[in-house]
């Protein structure tokens, strides 16, 4: 099972589009490096860190959405002022899911990344910055890319939230589910990385997987490991579906 994961994320690197991988932390670059069996080779460029594997490059862009925001779009604008711009980004890494829709070990490709904490409150409740008059709060990626991606992995297709606080009580999680009703996952990364990747017109996906349940913080319930070992066997099957994929067909 090992060569197939290893093949797999070659053919990836290999050839079709050029792809750039950002992760909060090292630990889930290095996940996703694993499914290679290639040696990946250090670019250091103001702001951002890429560790290259072919035509894919990985980055542990930071964690939160502004730092991963900045971080990608400094490797985006280097690559754009190379001439050789990317085709695709990719959020990547482990998540809580809200149960029982994400079980912890599984994998969850977002359909919408939603920053679920941009905006204000009010007395009727929160208000999304898109109700202040003032930009977006959702992303949504290539529709016919997340299918075929899901379908690849045996990931499940829903909104993953974008939050700037990771919740810690079931009342944070029960209205997030409120609002978000078809939220699978929240992270801290995948709409600064969208926001980025919009700024340069390049397609976005997020994919993640599970470590944990959405609610009460506890950190004896988490698997880690669990979804690190998952993420890497997710890249391993993506290099014959990037290969074949035309980065030119860019419909939302």
């Amino acid at each position: 099972m090992v060569v197939q994961v290893q093949e797999g994320l070659g053919q990836l690197i290999a050839a079709g589009p050029k792809v750039l991988v950002a992760t909060a932390v090292s630990a889930e670059r290095q996940a996703v490096a694993a499914a290679s069996s290639g040696t990946a080779h250090e670019i250091r460029l103001p702001g951002a860190t890429l560790h290259r594997l072919g035509g894919c490059d990985l980055l542990a862009a930071g964690v939160g959405p502004a730092l991963a925001a900045a971080s990608v779009s400094a490797a985006l604008t280097a690559a754009a002022l190379e001439g050789t711009p990317y085709d695709l980004v990719v959020c990547a890494g482990i998540a809580g899911g809200f149960q029982p829709g994400a079980p912890v070990g599984s994998l969850v490709v977002a359909d919408d990344i939603v920053a679920a904490d941009l905006g204000a409150e009010a007395p009727e409740g929160f208000l999304p910055v898109t109700e202040l008059g003032f930009g977006t709060v959702s992303h949504r990626p290539p529709e016919s890319l997340v299918r075929e991606i899901a379908a690849a992995i045996g990931g499940r297709v829903g909104t993953v939230l974008t939050v700037s606080t990771v919740t810690g009580s079931a009342a944070r999680a029960a209205e997030l589910r409120a609002r978000h009703p078809r939220a699978l996952a929240e992270a801290m990364e995948g709409f600064g990385v969208a926001e980025a990747a919009g700024a340069h017109s390049v397609p976005v996906l997020e994919i993640r997987a599970v470590s944990n349940p959405v609610g009460p913080r506890d950190r004896a319930a988490w698997r880690v490991g669990d979804a690190l070992a998952a993420l890497t066997e997710a890249f391993g099957k993506l290099g014959p579906l990037l290969e074949s994929w035309n980065p030119h067909e860019r419909t939302h």
